[in-house]
């Protein structure tokens, strides 16, 4: 089993990594030295890069994010920095790696995202008019779930499982310490949750859904809302160039 992991370099996605690989897993893990996520352009860059290194694809594990203290920032293509770090880089990178997961099918792609989850104001994605870092966190993980049911039925003829989750609340990483936040859960929990949806047979073909650690839960109205998800694609498409198959 071959499985990519995004910020792999610390915190949930170095302890998964760690756990895959010691059952000879053939890990891939990223960190900011092979790609910048605030830069779609090495998004694209490092996703043309696995194609062509690696025969398959089994997991897609979108784990790499922001968190929520400091100013509002952009990335070098000028978008909120939480909004492309933590959705647009995933969104991008994911849409590249299709064709390899469908060729490795059955597949999975797993996104981490949060239970912390806001609306996002369409008139105001970037939040230019009034920033604030837990909005721009929040929107994000939503965006995520969002993309994780859109994409989940694009793919339901295809072998390929899309999945999010919450995996813990505020483990030991530095995101949390960064926040002057103490940790509730431990990394131990996130990895045992981020993992079932990575390889456990009793997840084989379930898909679309969203989990708060081992439990099936229920995300944000607004990711349930046909209208919103269709916004959202829109403007990711826009944001990261992309182009639908017809």
């Amino acid at each position: 089993m071959t499985v990519l992991i995004t910020g792999a370099t610390d915190g949930l996605g170095r302890a998964l990594a760690g756990a895959l690989a010691a059952d000879r897993a053939k890990v891939v893990a990223h960190g900011r030295a092979d790609a910048d996520l605030a830069s779609l352009d090495e998004v694209r860059t490092f996703a043309r890069r696995i194609e062509r290194e690696h025969e398959r694809l089994d997991v897609l594990v979108n784990n790499a994010g922001i968190g929520t203290a400091g100013p509002r920032e952009e990335s070098r293509d000028g978008y909120e920095l939480r909004f492309a770090v933590n959705y647009l880089a995933g969104f991008l990178l994911t849409r590249m790696l299709l064709p390899l997961l469908v060729r490795s099918a059955p597949a999975r792609v797993v996104n981490v995202s949060s239970a912390g989850q806001a609306p996002i104001d369409f008139d105001d994605v970037m939040l230019e008019r009034s920033y604030s870092g837990v909005q721009a966190y929040c929107q994000s993980k939503l965006a995520q779930v969002m993309f994780t049911f859109d994409l989940a039925e694009e793919l339901r003829e295809a072998g390929v499982t899309v999945n999010c989750l919450h995996p813990a609340t505020y483990m030991p990483t530095k995101m949390v310490r960064a926040a002057g936040t103490s940790p509730v859960s431990s990394l131990e929990e996130g990895v045992a949750a981020t993992r079932r949806l990575v390889d456990s047979p009793e997840l084989d073909g379930v898909t679309g859904r969203y989990f708060d650690g081992l439990d099936e839960s229920r995300a944000h109205p607004q990711a349930y809302d046909p209208d919103a998800r269709r916004a959202l694609r829109e403007v990711s498409d826009r944001l990261t160039e992309q182009r639908r198959r017809p």
